[in-house]
């Protein structure tokens, strides 16, 4: 037991390095936005869908490598993922056409899917439900982190080298994670063995009311959260006019504070033994910070900014407790399964989300993009009320 207990830590480490790998070009990209622009050619809208085109291969491919995580176990899934993205990213840095670069960007999300899934699962077998939210939280921080540390180095490595450099070292990034998962993640003590047909039928986890509504709320809250993320450094830079490099930092701030507020929002959950209390607070906190901010735009940059950061942080800070209310309300051989429905809604509006921005913004302006998110949250709220909180059991397997 003692060393199981131990073990989860290391597991949970890997896991999180490798969410953190897929993180720096699901998010991290969007800190180069200028820079896809110029080599590329693109518009506002046109750049949003080049971004958007990594979560429609999500969408496409996560419920199949959930259901291959709750079968064959995390390192596998997760290896072979991690892998099939690196190559897609270093295919993306010797094309010049945006078509292509989409499809392979498309390829890159199908790949990175596998991490999604399988890392939630591995710190649901591997932790107990009074840990289980703050575990998640590391996990879901993660993300943030990732996408902080790719808006902080790949500026300057578009600026070095150009876009083509910037998918070379998002390519290493992942190869790296995937030697990480080969050499330390495994099942814990007492799962059954790999290949093992779950007892469960996935129809029974898709047909789950509960996890429909939860699912709909998470993809509501995609919206603020990738309309603060994708856009936030064109609303200050080129709305605002903030400086470029300001303008970057500030995203990378954002990023922080979203992944301690993941942190926090996780120890929350597990103190008061609640997953979804907290996140109808994010979701209300999050639809007055984007309205406040609709209505400062345009105005002081300074002014603007500390409303939006703050708004957007919060935006980022929600994923976990969905991400755990997932797991929970399924059968444990089928907890993978429930993340990648949940986590599969959050990609429908990832990959819609930055297009729909861009579009907005280009037609209406920045006030009414910042608006959509406003909305938007305040329809996760409603989307949540009344609905049952998951009843966790209360030890891990390990």
């Amino acid at each position: 037991m003692g060393t199981g207990t131990r073990y989860r830590w290391v597991v949970l480490a890997v896991g999180t390095a490798a969410q953190a790998a897929t993180a720096t070009y699901f998010l991290g990209l969007a800190a180069v936005t200028p820079a896809l622009r110029d080599h590329f050619g693109l518009g506002l809208a046109a750049v949003g869908t080049l971004i958007g085109a990594i979560s429609v291969g999500l969408v496409a491919t996560l419920i199949a490598w959930g259901g291959a995580a709750d079968r064959f176990g995390e390192r596998g899934v997760m290896t072979v993922g991690l892998v099939g993205a690196a190559v897609a990213l270093g295919a993306t840095a010797l094309v010049p056409d945006p078509v292509v670069a989409g499809l392979l960007l498309l390829l890159a999300g199908a790949s990175g899917a596998s991490v999604n899934a399988a890392s939630g699962r591995a710190v649901l077998t591997w932790f107990p439900a009074e840990r289980r939210g703050m575990a998640m939280a590391v996990r879901q921080t993660s993300v943030p982190v990732g996408a902080a540390l790719a808006a902080v180095a790949l500026p300057q490595i578009a600026g070095a080298g150009g876009i083509p450099a910037v998918f070379v070292a998002l390519a290493l990034t992942c190869l790296v994670a995937a030697g990480a998962v080969a050499i330390w993640v495994r099942e814990p003590p007492g799962r059954p063995a790999r290949g093992t047909r779950p007892a469960t039928s996935a129809m029974t986890v898709l047909a789950d009311r509960r996890l429909l509504r939860l699912s709909l709320a998470g993809l509501l809250l995609v919206v603020p959260q990738f309309l603060g993320s994708v856009f936030l450094v064109e609303v200050l830079h080129e709305g605002a006019g903030l400086p470029l490099g300001l303008a970057g930092g500030l995203l990378a701030l954002t990023q922080i504070l979203g992944a301690l507020g993941r942190l926090g929002n996780g120890v929350w959950s597990d103190r008061v033994a609640s997953r979804l209390g907290p996140l109808r607070v994010v979701a209300v906190a999050s639809a007055v910070g984007f309205a406040v901010a609709a209505v400062l735009e345009p105005g002081p940059a300074p002014l603007l900014a500390a409303v939006l950061v703050p708004a957007a942080a919060l935006a980022i800070s929600w994923n976990g407790l969905v991400f755990t209310a997932a797991g929970e309300l399924a059968p444990p051989d089928r907890a993978a399964t429930a993340m990648a429905v949940s986590n599969t809604a959050n990609y429908v509006a990832a990959a819609v989300t930055p297009a729909l921005g861009g579009l907005v913004a280009e037609v209406a302006g920045w006030p009414a993009m910042l608006a959509m998110g406003a909305v938007a949250a305040l329809g996760a709220f409603v989307a949540l009320i009344r609905l049952a909180e998951p009843v966790a059991e209360r030890s891990a397997s390990a």
